[in-house]
């Protein structure tokens, strides 16, 4: 899903982090198990799909996110780093948000899988500007549309059109997997000190933080209105 998102004003965000800062690693390191994480989860919630159409959906989207982590651990590997050493400490953080936004049903599998993984995206792309170029590069491919999106689309507001108890009952979901994803974005700032050094060094101090998690609320709102959950 694009960012459409408005990036701070070239007088208020310094230059271009170099690309041998401390965070680079960890923010490839997060990223990684962030799309490994995604992988396993999208290949389980495909056993609910209610058709052949929406098993192939799923599973395409976690084929897709196996090709990231591949990229991820390949510029980890490049810089000297034990992919899996690299991503032991985000496990906990990610772990905690899928279990605590485990989908119990076919249609908040969809619901997560477009919009809760649009917000992760959200939050990488805000940062993206100040990357060097190298690394902004790389992000930017790992956070590439998964596909399918249209199907998810058009399953869900055919659902939500047909059922105000689902729409209600997803729109409850939607505000929970915002809430649990920035819970766990502040979780895992709260504890990497070189990650977060290269988040500020994006927004130059809290506030900039703050209205990062602002705009990201808005692009959340956004992706719920085109599922037809406004």
């Amino acid at each position: 899903m694009e960012s459409t998102s408005t990036p701070p004003s070239a007088s208020s965000v310094p230059s271009r982090i170099s690309p041998d800062h401390p965070g680079v690693p960890e923010l490839f390191a997060v990223l990684a198990y962030g799309e490994i994480s995604a992988f396993y989860r999208l290949a389980e919630d495909a056993r609910m799909a209610r058709t052949l159409q929406g098993k192939v959906a799923l599973a395409s989207m976690a084929s897709a996110e196996m090709a990231h982590f591949e990229t991820l651990e390949s510029a980890l590997t490049a810089r000297g780093f034990d992919v899996y050493e690299a991503m032991d400490p985000f496990v906990r953080a990610l772990d905690d948000y899928h279990a605590s936004t485990a989908p119990s049903t076919w249609l908040e599998a969809l619901v997560k899988a477009y919009v809760g993984d649009g917000i992760a995206a959200d939050f990488y792309r805000e940062i993206g500007h100040s990357l060097p170029v190298e690394v902004a590069e790389i992000v930017e491919e790992v956070l590439a549309q998964t596909g399918h999106s249209e199907f998810v689309v058009q399953e869900v507001r055919e659902a939500v059109t047909a059922s105000s108890r689902d729409k209600d009952r997803l729109m409850l979901w939607g505000r929970r997997l915002l809430g649990e994803a920035i819970t766990q974005a502040q979780f895992v700032l709260a504890r990497r000190e070189a990650l977060t050094e290269l988040v500020l060094s994006s927004y130059g101090d809290l506030n900039g933080v703050v209205a990062l998690f602002d705009r990201m609320q808005e692009k959340h709102s956004e992706r719920m209105a085109v599922l037809g959950l406004a």
